[in-house]
């Protein structure tokens, strides 16, 4: 399906993205017990931490995010490598509220923010007639890890203290992940590729539009509150698993299980998806998107067994699986791609803050006593007028042609 370097961009994304969930809400979610026991802080004030830091990398991936596409790739990747073992390390020096908003924004910025911006944008730029293959195949990355992290570092954190499997973690990335890069895309020119396939007739003669057209583009928004709608809910999911598996009174290990669930599902939706994506077009695929997003949300209000989790992650999953892929493909095909890197860093923004907003909005209405089941009512709220704006423009979501 791939020839020899495709493949070792694609495992190059792969590898990225794996490597992005460190500082992914469902990853960073598991130490949030022993964080707010080791500063002795409520549920709330945790939220209001980890969505302000992460506010705070959104604002700034919107202007570091765009230097991919000045920069060559190998060079702009290790500097993301850099800063994300420096991260790792850092967040397992955290004593003090001070210290936890540092490190929370440190892991969002390069975790969430840089490494899968890189891994996206990367394929995005590389593939043209496969993308939606390409990048459905990169995220197996994010759901390998979405399958085996959550059990493992529960089972590693009864035997260590969380600190130090932080620094492990630190020690791992900087000892993986220069080699890995320097191998798969030191010759890679994203620039050179470009030109090669205009000249071939191998892109669609489209418009590239600069970001700051894209921002004067009524679309974008309808389109953006539907990519949203999974990073907010799914996080603060995510973040406030504790309080979920209390309220439904569910075992300690239910919602670790359950990922595993929701990793498969992911990972069948990515492949499902990569191949009706280059078959049909993002654009045509978006509407369902949010589909098993919203049916998720109405099995939490109405179900309390425990198998109810397994049924909700995995809906998720769905959702994530096919956000995934659409949240960069569906960009390159309406947008072009000369200037992809610099709309996905805004986009990848958007949703680091989305995630921020349903942290701060699940803690917040957590504090004030809202139970899990109205906060799912919300959810379905955001989700169904998201949804049928999107259903009114999905005719005009066709590129336009270049003059």
């Amino acid at each position: 399906m791939f020839k020899s370097l495709s493949l070792k961009v694609i495992l190059f994304g792969f590898i990225f993205t794996f490597f992005s969930s460190f500082g992914q809400s469902f990853f960073l979610g598991i130490f949030n017990t022993s964080i707010r026991n080791e500063l002795n802080i409520s549920h709330g004030q945790f939220g209001s931490i980890y969505a302000s830091a992460t506010l705070l990398s959104s604002f700034i991936l919107i202007w570091v995010g765009k230097k991919i596409d000045d920069i060559n790739i190998s060079k702009f990747a290790f500097l993301v490598i850099l800063l994300l073992s420096f991260s790792c390390f850092f967040f397992s020096q955290i004593s003090s509220i001070s210290i936890l908003f540092i490190a929370i924004f440190l892991m969002r910025f390069s975790g969430q923010g840089m490494m899968s911006h890189t891994a996206t944008t990367t394929i995005s730029r590389y593939f043209t007639k496969s993308r939606g293959k390409a990048l459905s195949t990169i995220w197996f990355g994010l759901s390998t890890a979405e399958f085996i992290l959550p059990v493992l570092i529960i089972f590693v954190l009864s035997l260590y203290d969380w600190k130090f499997v932080w620094i492990s973690i630190s020690i791992i990335v900087l000892l993986i992940l220069p080699l890995t890069s320097f191998l798969l895309v030191r010759n890679l020119d994203l620039d050179s590729r470009e030109i090669e396939d205009r000249i071939n007739k191998k892109s669609t003669d489209i418009k590239n539009w600069k970001r700051k057209e894209v921002i004067k583009d009524y679309r974008f928004y309808i389109i953006c509150a539907n990519m949203l709608a999974m990073p907010w809910i799914a996080t603060g999911t995510f973040v406030y698993q504790s309080f979920i598996l209390t309220s439904k009174n569910w075992g300690p290990y239910i919602i670790a299980q359950s990922f595993m669930v929701y990793s498969i599902l992911s990972v069948i939706t990515l492949i499902i998806s990569g191949i009706l994506i280059d078959k049909f077009t993002s654009r045509k695929l978006i509407i369902f998107m949010n589909i098993p997003l919203l049916i998720s949300v109405f099995v939490i209000i109405y179900f309390n067994h425990p198998i109810t989790a397994f049924v909700f992650l995995g809906l998720i999953g769905i959702s994530n699986g096919l956000a995934n892929v659409l949240g960069s493909s569906t960009w390159a095909e309406i947008y072009g791609v000369k200037y992809i890197g610099s709309i996905k860093a805004l986009t990848t923004a958007l949703m680091v803050f989305a995630t921020a907003f349903g942290t701060a909005l699940f803690g917040i209405l957590i504090d004030k006593g809202f139970t899990i089941e109205n906060i799912a009512i919300i959810s379905a709220i955001y989700i169904s007028i998201s949804l049928i704006s999107l259903y009114f423009i999905r005719d005009r979501l066709n590129p336009v042609l270049s003059n």
